[in-house]
């Protein structure tokens, strides 16, 4: 069940309808394979389960691709939150700085069109700043939390205690940009919340923190006894402050079934070439008397002609 918080944007007359994607791979975004694989374990893996109730919530949307795949794991009575700022104006000078140099195309009306390509209806949209959240999504509601909003460390910082207030028990919550070299704000607000904050890892990928407030061991040993049949996935353990965490590596893994739009969408009419000339009178003529005729029969042909227009 979704319920859309706010009218969604719609397109005026003078403005043309945004093209739909045919495919999920034409969603704009950054989701690779293993991630996508990893999100579809947990999101199953609690679906499976009677006692892991809860909403769905991601902060920070772009164009839409994490929340189309998202929204195929919700369950009836449940609700898919998602914030983002879009293209409404920043709350500060940072944040709008961030905006203009990260996410310039990004647009209310092109994560619509995105969505409503892959899905019926839209999800809960909040268009205004993650720190809104704490405010707008009920305590204690959700059961996956995916946080790819602002990379600026306050914010960072903000969304956390949000996904706290917001974690049902057990509920996983996935942080993006936790090591990516151009997001060191991320990076020093996550791991602050490892070390001192309650945050409890539970495995890592090469983009992804993926995480709960709650104990983390259940959710590390189903992950361990997954892991242990698949040859297209590496796994390794490790310890960081006294707590393990699963690090999970890329072996050529595809990544699950992708969502499909709900209508076929018919490819570019590739226009027939255009005709060629037709040839200049005499022109066929003198092009096979060249092809067919000795080139000292052919000159001479030649030099008559001249001879005779002189």
């Amino acid at each position: 069940m979704s319920h859309v918080s706010q009218a969604p944007v719609t397109t005026p007359d003078t403005e043309p309808a945004l093209p739909a994607p045919r495919s999920f791979d034409e969603v704009k975004g950054w989701f690779s394979a293993y991630d996508q694989v990893l999100f579809d374990w947990f999101l199953a893996r609690r679906n499976d389960s009677a006692d892991a109730k809860g909403d769905l919530l991601e902060l920070g949307a772009f164009m839409g691709k994490s929340a189309i795949f998202l929204a195929r794991y919700l369950r009836e009575g449940e609700e898919f939150t998602v914030v983002d700022l879009f293209d409404s104006p920043a709350p500060d000078d940072s944040n709008l700085e961030e905006v203009r140099d990260s996410y310039p195309t990004l647009t209310r009306r092109g994560f619509e069109a995105n969505y409503l390509a892959f899905h019926e209806e839209l999800p809960t949209v909040i268009q205004a700043p993650t720190s809104v959240v704490a405010d707008r999504v009920r305590p204690g509601s959700c059961r996956f939390v995916h946080v790819d909003a602002s990379h600026l460390h306050e914010h960072v910082v903000m969304d956390i205690a949000s996904s706290k207030t917001v974690a049902a028990p057990g509920a996983v919550v996935v942080f993006d940009d936790y090591r990516s070299a151009h997001c060191p704000g991320v990076a020093a607000a996550v791991w602050e919340a490892v070390a001192v904050g309650g945050l409890k890892v539970i495995a890592v990928s090469a983009a992804k923190l993926y995480a709960t407030w709650d104990d983390p061991e259940p959710h590390q040993a189903a992950l361990r006894a997954w892991l242990d049949g698949r040859t297209d996935l590496w796994h390794g353990v490790d310890t960081v402050c006294g707590r393990p965490l699963v690090r999970i590596g890329d072996h050529g893994v595809a990544a699950p079934p992708a969502p499909q739009p709900l209508r076929a969408t018919p490819a570019p009419v590739t226009p027939p070439p255009a005709p060629k000339p037709a040839p200049r009178p005499g022109a066929g003529g003198r092009r096979l008397a060249k092809d067919l005729l000795p080139p000292v029969v052919t000159r001479a042909i030649v030099t008559a002609r001249r001879r005779r227009r002189a």
